[in-house]
């Protein structure tokens, strides 16, 4: 997820084109939190691990 998102982001900045640039801005949010909550040992989604 967070490959993906840096992927948008940048696809996004190179053409111009705003929402893939936030799409790749929620991804990353979104995948940078599930990987710190995986790291301190919370479950995510029935896994202890997000990778």
């Amino acid at each position: 997820m967070i490959v993906l998102g840096v992927i948008l982001l940048v696809i996004g900045l190179v053409t111009g084109l705003g929402f893939l640039w936030t799409i790749g801005v929620i991804l990353l949010v979104v995948g940078l939190i599930l990987w710190v909550l995986g790291l301190l040992g919370h479950e995510v989604g029935g896994r202890r691990h997000y990778w």
